[in-house]
């Protein structure tokens, strides 16, 4: 067992801006109003809110990668989108986790969103308050995750397997990016903490058989390989791209 040394919470989480742009989280009020909050977004637009800016901000950020990568595909667009999102999220949580001993507050009603930014999602938390790390899986996966499957499966034909399979890579990719700093910078505290954490939740439900437990390889395809001139992924679960059919090639989507 990993003996956790508490430290509070800063107010802007200054600590993450170190581990580069993925952990980066800002705080206080968005740079300019309104941006919904991640709560808004998973939310059924035309029932709860009607009069959204952005429309429904979840298809208007899958149609903005969309048309950024030129995808012959909608679902692929939602792939690398929610991966892109999952992402943040959890490297904001393991990085504060290891880094402070504490977990800040990602309550959806609290994190607003911008999804008419750049990569890595923009993200603004309005209130810093502290969680136990414990409180880590609650937060991200059941808190985002399985709302943001559910948003995304309700609008897109898109497999479940493959949005967990994002949801556990992307835990992967910032343990490994949490790992390699905390090793540059002579933390092995910060690097046990990572690690058991990464592990506990990755054997948890809707995480468990994502990734092979040794190799931390998928089990699923993120759906890159179909992306004009993509290639296959670090974790990739096929050991070659599959071939395409020839229609499909470096085709962008119709509007």
């Amino acid at each position: 067992m990993v003996l956790l040394l508490f430290v509070d919470l800063d107010p802007d989480l200054a600590a993450l801006d170190a581990l580069g742009g993925f952990f980066v989280l800002r705080t206080g009020a968005p740079p300019r109003d309104p941006l919904p909050t991640l709560a808004r977004a998973y939310a059924d637009p035309e029932v709860d809110h009607p009069r959204e800016v952005y429309g429904d901000p979840v298809i208007f950020r899958v149609r903005k990668v969309a048309q950024g990568l030129g995808v012959p595909e909608s679902r692929i667009a939602v792939s690398v989108a929610q991966q892109a999102l999952a992402a943040r999220l959890w490297s904001v949580a393991l990085g504060a986790a290891a880094l402070y001993g504490r977990l800040p507050d990602l309550d959806p009603e609290l994190l607003h969103w911008d999804p008419d930014g750049s990569a890595p999602d923009d993200l603004w938390l309005s209130e810093v308050r502290a969680l136990p790390v414990g409180a880590i899986g609650t937060v991200v996966r059941d808190g985002h995750l399985g709302p943001l499957e559910s948003a995304l499966r309700s609008r897109y034909r898109v497999s479940p397997g493959l949005l967990r399979g994002n949801a556990g890579s992307a835990l992967a990719g910032a343990w490994r990016q949490l790992d390699r700093w905390a090793r540059d910078h002579h933390r092995t505290d910060v690097a046990d903490r990572a690690r058991e954490l990464a592990v506990g939740l990755l054997a948890e439900p809707g995480l468990a058989g994502t990734l092979d437990p040794r190799t931390l390889r998928r089990r699923s395809c993120c759906l890159y390989y179909r992306l004009p001139g993509g290639g296959l992924c670090g974790d990739c679960c096929f050991d070659r791209p599959p071939e395409l059919p020839a229609g499909r090639r470096g085709t962008a989507p119709r509007s």
